[in-house]
């Protein structure tokens, strides 16, 4: 009995979308679970985009809210934009009223990774924030806490990320997503595809 993990996530500059790369990777880790990678759609118009010099988009597929259900889990990336999540990410959640009002997803494990531009830029509030998104569609959160380890304590370079899931700095754009922060992304799909496979076969 495969368990079934979606990762969907926006992504303008492709710093998010590292993160949901190397998350898939961690939870394809797991024995008996398909994780697969899924966009929201873009609201900003080509014009708007060329002039915030944003990359053409990956060849990941744009999921609707009615393909949600089909998940056993779903993790939702996505950047902050003054400490929640992004307007485009915003536009997909707001669109899922249909499954919130027949409860198409409550009961099913969620989780949440981001992006923010500096180090008080939203770590902590960007994921919490998000959780009221869970809580009315009754998903059951699933934090990653310090199950990372020793990695959550490093201080001796910047690090994304906290105990509600992973994370990066992206400053002005031209900072990547550092080896530790990609390390965290694979812990948070290996530990959340396990916890989704767990509860698939308590069902």
């Amino acid at each position: 009995m495969v368990a079934k993990v979606y990762i969907v996530y926006y992504s303008m500059y492709g710093h998010v979308e590292k993160l949901a790369q190397e998350i898939k990777k961690g939870a394809e880790s797991v024995e008996g679970v398909e994780a697969k990678l899924w966009q929201v759609s873009e609201t900003l118009p080509e014009e708007v985009l060329g002039k915030m010099h944003a990359p053409p988009k990956s060849d990941a597929p744009i999921i609707t809210p009615d393909e949600l259900p089909e998940a056993d889990g779903v993790l939702f990336g996505f950047p902050t934009r003054f400490g929640m999540m992004s307007a485009q990410f915003k536009a997909f959640m707001d669109a899922t009223g249909g499954l919130w009002r027949t409860q198409a997803l409550a009961g099913k494990p969620a989780g949440i990774f981001y992006s923010t531009g500096s180090q008080g830029g939203g770590q902590e509030t960007t994921p919490l924030t998000a959780i009221t998104q869970l809580t009315h569609h009754g998903m059951l959160f699933v934090p990653i806490g310090y199950s990372f380890g020793a990695g959550m304590f490093e201080m001796e370079q910047v690090k994304g990320g906290s105990p509600y899931g992973a994370g990066t700095y992206a400053g002005d754009g031209s900072r990547q997503p550092s080896e530790l922060e990609l390390a965290q992304a694979f812990h948070q799909g290996k530990y959340f595809a396990g916890i989704a496979k767990k509860l698939k076969g308590s069902t």
